[in-house]
């Protein structure tokens, strides 16, 4: 059965806007999600979340308590990851909040400190700038609240002086 001109004309706009839309939708991210993901303390967090993180546009993720920004993938964001305990690694306060940074080949591991769940933010090394994206994400993670910061040698108190035995 042949179309009639009309019906053609009005299914092919239609066809050719519904594919569109679908190949203009990126799959969501793979993400595992972190062990206590299910801690009622990251839901604040979450549905603070920005749309964008250094103009990378946030994607939709296939696990609770999970964020990612960029198509591939250029920040992936976990709550719910382990506590940090006391470390020698870089810890630096941004907005209010206390972040643990470590980097691996060439990607940067970045979990806040002092706030329970913690949340564990990943990056690619070189594609987006790290402060901008602590900067853009540390209001929301400032919904956990803080069971305390990060404590240098210098926060340390001073040792009482001995005498010498004698």
């Amino acid at each position: 059965m042949l179309l009639n001109s009309r019906s053609w004309r009005i299914a092919v706009p239609f066809a050719a806007s519904a594919l569109l839309m679908l190949t203009a939708c990126a799959p969501s991210v793979t993400i595992n999600e972190a062990k206590d993901a299910n801690n009622p303390a990251c839901a604040p967090m979450m549905v603070a979340l920005p749309d964008s993180l250094a103009d990378a546009k946030r994607r939709t993720t296939s696990s609770q308590a999970t964020a990612a920004w960029g198509d591939p993938a250029l920040v992936v964001l976990r709550c719910g990851v382990p506590v940090l305990g006391p470390t020698t690694d870089k810890c630096v306060t941004v907005n209010g909040v206390d972040w643990v940074l470590k980097q691996d080949d060439e990607t940067w591991t970045i979990t806040s400190y002092g706030r329970n769940p913690a949340t564990e933010l990943v990056l690619k090394e070189n594609t987006v700038p790290s402060d901008t994206v602590l900067t853009q994400i540390s209001t929301a993670v400032s919904k956990i609240p803080s069971t305390g910061g990060c404590v240098g040698l210098g926060d340390l108190p001073a040792a009482a002086p001995t005498t010498p035995a004698g």
